[in-house]
Order: C-alpha cells, then sequence, then structure tokens
C-alpha cells in the first residue's frame, strides 16, 4: 500500500511519534545520539563532547497514577491516543479500522467517536482538507488497519472532507453541514450494525465545551452524538431520531445552552432527560455520575443492563481529564474511554487548578479505600491527562495522582 514505509522505518516513525508526543525524551527529537556510560544515558553531539544526561520526563509524562499525553496539538495528540489503544507492535494488537475525521469540523470529529464502540472498535485521527499532517500519515502507516469485517472489510472510514489516503480500501460519510456529517454517521453506524442505537446523546452545535464529554461517551458505548442549536432542532438531526423510532434521548447540557423548548420539540422523537451543569466542568461531572434510570437511595451506582450513562459514583475506574479550551482533544481522545480503563471525559478550565466539581467527584467517589487486608486488594484508579503542562499542570497532575491514590479506611 502506497501509505506503508518497510516495517523498520515504520516502527521507528512510531517510536519517534510517541517519545515526543510523550515528551520522554524533554532533550528534543532532533539528531542526537545516546551513549550509555556507567549505567545512564548520555547525549552526544557527534563531536565527541558527552553533554549532561537528559531530562527523564517525570513527573509530568507519568506518575504512578497518571500518563500524560504532552501534546497541544489534536493532531498529534490522536496519533498518540490511537497507537496507545492499538499499539500495533504484535499480531492482533492492529485496529480494524481508523476513523479520519476533520480539524475543521469539530462538531463531526466528536459525533464520529462512536465508531470507536463496538463492533467497529475505530480509533479516530484527524486531518485538514488538503493533505494528511505529518503525525497522522506516520500512524496510519504503523496502525495498518486489518479491514472491519462489519464495514465491508474497509480499513478507514472518511468523515467530511479529509484526504483520501492511497492504498486503504475506504467508507466515505458526507455531509453538508454538521448535523447532516453527525446524522451520517449514525446511519452508516445502524446500517452495519443492522439495527438502531436505543439511546442517542443530543449537544449543542454552538457550545463545544458543553458538548465535549460526549465523545468519550460515544466511544465507550457506541451510541450516536446528534446535534441541536438554541433555536431547535435542525432538519438532519429530525430525520436521524425519527430512524430510531421512539429512542432515549439524552441532551446534554443546562437550560441556558439548550433551551428547554428544544427539549419540548425533541419530545416528539422519544422520551427525553437532561443531564448538565451550569459550567463546562460540572457539566462533565454530572455526565460522569449520570445513570437513567437513577440508581437506587443508598445503593451501589454502577451500570446495568438496559441503563444509560456513566453511573460512575465508586473508586476503581479510568479517567480523562481535558482541557476544555482545545474542543478537538475530546473527539482525539476519545478511543481510550472505549478501551484500558475506560474512563469519562472531565474538563479542566483553568490550567493550574482542578476545577471544584471535579475535585469535589474525586473526593466523594474516586478515591480507594482499604482495610486489613492490605492495599493489594483494594481496586485502582489511573488518569490520563490530556495536553501539555500548558494546559493542564504539573501540580494539577500531582494532586490528581494524590486524590486517586488507594488509602488505608480510618
Amino acid at each position: 500500500m502506497g501509505l506503508r514505509p518497510a516495517p523498520a522505518a515504520r516502527r521507528l516513525s512510531s517510536v519517534a511519534l510517541v517519545a515526543c508526543t510523550l515528551a520522554i525524551a524533554l532533550s528534543g527529537c532532533g539528531g542526537q545520539a545516546a551513549h550509555h556510560r556507567h549505567g545512564r544515558v548520555a547525549a552526544s553531539s557527534g563531536t565527541g563532547a558527552v553533554a549532561a544526561p537528559p531530562a527523564l520526563g517525570f513527573p509530568e509524562i507519568a506518575t504512578k497514577n497518571t500518563t500524560r499525553i504532552a501534546s497541544s496539538d489534536p493532531v498529534v495528540v490522536a496519533a498518540a491516543v490511537a497507537l496507545a489503544v492499538f499499539p500495533s507492535a504484535a499480531p492482533g494488537t492492529h485496529p480494524t479500522a481508523v476513523t479520519l475525521a476533520p480539524t475543521d469540523d469539530w462538531q463531526a470529529a466528536i459525533a464520529a467517536a462512536s465508531l470507536m464502540g463496538r463492533p467497529f472498535r475505530a480509533p479516530i485521527l484527524l486531518s485538514t482538507p488538503g493533505s494528511l499532517p505529518a503525525a497522522t500519515a506516520d500512524a496510519l502507516a504503523e496502525l495498518s488497519p486489518t479491514g472491519a469485517r462489519r464495514l465491508g472489510h474497509a480499513q478507514l472510514v472518511r468523515i467530511g472532507d479529509v484526504p483520501a489516503p492511497a492504498g486503504l480500501r475506504t467508507i466515505d460519510v458526507r455531509g453538508s453541514n454538521p448535523y447532516a456529517l453527525a446524522a451520517g454517521i449514525d446511519r452508516l453506524e445502524a446500517k452495519r450494525r443492522h439495527r438502531y442505537a436505543h439511546g442517542v446523546v443530543i449537544a449543542s452545535a454552538q457550545y463545544p465545551k458543553y458538548a465535549m464529554p460526549a465523545a468519550g461517551y460515544a466511544a465507550e458505548s457506541g451510541e450516536p452524538v446528534l446535534f441541536v442549536n438554541s433555536s431547535g432542532v435542525p432538519r438532519a438531526t429530525a430525520r436521524a431520531l425519527e430512524a430510531h423510532h421512539h429512542p432515549h434521548i439524552f441532551v446534554l447540557g443546562p437550560p441556558d445552552v439548550i433551551p428547554d423548548s428544544v427539549l419540548t420539540e425533541l419530545a416528539q422523537y422519544g422520551t427525553v432527560a437532561r443531564v448538565g451543569a451550569g459550567d463546562p466542568a460540572s457539566n462533565s461531572v454530572a455526565f460522569t455520575e449520570y445513570r437513567d434510570p437513577p440508581c437506587p437511595y443508598g445503593q451501589a451506582c454502577v451500570h446495568v443492563p438496559g441503563s444509560y450513562g456513566w453511573a460512575i459514583r465508586s473508586p476503581g475506574h479510568g479517567y480523562v481529564l481535558i482541557d476544555a479550551s482545545n474542543t478537538l482533544d475530546a473527539a482525539a481522545a476519545a478511543a481510550l474511554s472505549g478501551s484500558g480503563s475506560y474512563g469519562p471525559q472531565l474538563l479542566v478550565v483553568d490550567p493550574n487548578t482542578l476545577p471544584e466539581s471535579v475535585l469535589s467527584y474525586f473526593l466523594n467517589f474516586a478515591t480507594p479505600g482499604y482495610t486489613g487486608e492490605g492495599p493489594t486488594a483494594a481496586v485502582y484508579n489511573h488518569a490520563w491527562l490530556i495536553g501539555d503542562t500548558g494546559e493542564i499542570s504539573a501540580a494539577v497532575q500531582a494532586q490528581v495522582d494524590s486524590l486517586l491514590e488507594a488509602v488505608p479506611q480510618q
């Protein structure tokens, strides 16, 4: 296939991408050679002079309970996440398909996250309209998707105006606007699953910070994300809801983002429930806790067959923390919510401060405890942080690490 370099070159490009993205070699991603001296790694410029050992990258890159994808570029984040979820280094570790979503349409990119759900399991890569960014091209070559049976053995799902890489079997989703593209993704999934989903998430096409958490849930559940605006339900969204034949409709966001009048309009297509809160961080927490039907009072809140929502009100889970100002990061990181520790997306508004709502959530629900059986009998948490320290600071990372640590019960 035209995209794929030789195996050794592919492996080196993948290693370079992950190394640079995760900032393990903080001294840079250039061409310095490395020499091992007395068990340490020292960088050499090639002139014979040995420089000081490079920084290890910790604790910014990882702590005992956190891992950071250290890039402010969603294109690079998507590439790194896809390779973290599908290492593609051994048989059985390649994805069957990859989704290529547009960088200039955040709504379509968030809606495309549902293709990470079963049975497609297609992580998102991002691209501009004209040509594949280098990080995307390298990751796609390394991922080398094998072809998804449920997608007619297609290897790539192209969403909107993105390039068509040579040598790959593709399926295209087209639409004249974000509402139509989201509906097109829903239609493709229903056709290939041979059924429409029973639940639909409705998000605002005008307030991206309130729509962002939908990406992670779509990747975990496979349920579609459709869009409305403050004026009402666009025709493409209405037609998509009609095809679902009275689904459960979950509206993500408070009334000042999606007015009650829109919920009234949505009610003609299915049963409607609102989940949300007054600011982006609190909104993401509300979505993390939510379950329909509600959890019985005084009992553990868990997802059960036939229920909808994350329903995470106990320790022993994954979490994905994202800078609320970088909308595309929600789509880029969505595969982390649909694999591994399956974490909901929580938003950080100030790089230097963990939002009060997120802090309270962690204090109330996330910190594991153990008794006389010891910590090896406890459950464990893990958080991914998306972005460099200018988006989520090292201090916030350290705080999250501490909040997620298993502690003895008093």
